[in-house]
């Protein structure tokens, strides 16, 4: 199925050329349809690759479109990941460096070489291939065990509130170390992290909330150790002085988000384009060996992160034949870059068979690529396999245009998602 409009020059019709017009502009963020990216970052692609942008707060910065230079610009160690806030390409910093430093000092984000290889160091081997593999039964249990919950659940019932945010969820906390009893707590916390809409007061106590919390779980791990990641950053503490129980806080914090929050909507943007129009849910349900192809162009096509990542040159650099100055900012479109003619074919087309589908750039490239990638890749696996096999005639219970998404949070994906079935 096509969603997007273009010409043969790969430019909507009737939309205006920006060619001529270097003024910088904002980040654009309206979608004319919730599973593509915004009309005019496929102008931009084509006419102003690197293309000037205006922030929400400071003087103007670069916008990165095509795929070929945001591969290059996420290896470049010129661009620096240190900045002062993670949203500020899209809402104007609600709060200072210094209030930053202290309630949350940088973690995997938010660094760079030889802080960064020091922190995922202590991560890393948590995330290796064999300990995916060990954790395969069960996510498998995880994943039958809520598709019980849904196959008893009154019609029509929201798959995201039912699998796909609590299976995720439920792994995450059982790699961390973080009681799944304290879910609501926070996946509210982080919900609300990755908000746009929060003003000052409410970020700063959620961010308070968020880190009091997690050095409280420490010091609870610190007194009973497990078998899980909080407790091996203690014991790496240990032989570490450096490493700070605020250092641990912010680490798990940003692993508790990006494990739950990304994975999960990914789960519900696959179900609904398998389940929207022309229905590819049956095809891949007789088909079942192109799950792996549908994990791979969901992760492409309705790319979770919505807003790209943001850079900082810290040595002057040239990019797609842009001089970029030093202390000037960059922003790297992950959607955009995904949808890019010149790297995929038809790219606006969700094609289940796509072969290179994978080389897509969701995860990320380079120094900063996504620890975490097998782990989502093992469980949306899991729940779409299982969920074809399971709910053969699954079908959306609204009009799939009229589904919403979120459009104000840094992770794009359905609010809710409702589905009918046969019992």
């Amino acid at each position: 199925m096509v969603s997007g409009r273009q010409t043969r020059a790969g430019v909507p019709p009737g939309r205006p050329r920006p060619g001529a017009d270097r003024a910088p502009r904002p980040l654009p963020v309206e979608r004319s349809t919730p599973l593509d990216p915004p009309d005019e970052l496929r102008i931009l692609r084509f006419e102003q690759p690197v293309a000037p942008l205006a922030f929400p707060d400071g003087p103007p910065g670069w916008l990165i479109t095509r795929y070929d230079d945001v591969r290059v610009a996420l290896a470049d160690p010129r661009l620096s990941s240190r900045r002062p806030h993670l949203n500020s390409h899209v809402r104007a910093s609600l709060i200072t460096s210094e209030e930053m430093a202290v309630l949350r000092p940088s973690d995997l984000l938010t660094s760079d070489p030889p802080a960064h290889t020091r922190l995922r160091r202590l991560v890393a081997g948590h995330f290796t291939a064999r300990r995916m593999n060990q954790l395969t039964g069960r996510i498998q249990t995880i994943v039958d065990q809520h598709l019980d919950a849904l196959a008893a659940a009154p019609q029509p019932v929201d798959l995201m509130q039912t699998v796909a945010l609590p299976v995720p969820s439920l792994v995450i906390s059982e790699l961390l170390g973080v009681p799944f009893a304290d879910r609501d707590q926070y996946q509210r916390l982080t919900g609300e992290l990755l908000s746009l809409d929060r003003t000052r007061e409410q970020l700063l106590a959620g961010k308070a909330e968020m880190k009091s919390y997690l050095l409280h779980l420490i010091g609870a791990r610190r007194a009973e150790p497990d078998d899980d990641l909080l407790s091996g950053l203690l014991q790496a503490q240990s032989a570490d002085a450096t490493l700070s129980d605020e250092e641990i806080a912010a680490l798990a914090q940003l692993i508790l988000i990006a494990g739950h929050e990304t994975t999960a909507h990914v789960i519900g943007l696959a179900v609904l384009l398998l389940l929207r129009p022309p229905r590819l849910w049956d095809t891949v349900r007789r088909r079942p060996e192109l799950v792996d192809g549908v994990v791979e162009e969901t992760l492409r096509y309705a790319t979770a992160l919505q807003f790209g990542l943001l850079r900082v040159a810290r040595e002057p650099l040239t990019l797609a034949g842009q001089s970029i100055a030093v202390g000037e900012r960059v922003v790297l479109h992950l959607p955009a870059a995904n949808r890019d003619g010149n790297r995929f074919t038809d790219p606006d087309r969700f094609d289940v068979h796509r072969t290179d589908a994978a080389r897509h750039l969701s995860f990320g490239h380079g120094p900063h690529h996504c620890l975490g990638d097998q782990l989502a890749r093992v469980e949306l696996r899991t729940v779409l396999a299982t969920m074809l096999h399971r709910f053969p005639d699954l079908e959306l219970a609204t009009d799939p245009d009229e589904i919403l998404t979120h459009t104000h949070r840094v992770v794009h994906g359905p609010a809710r998602l409702l589905v009918d079935f046969t019992p």
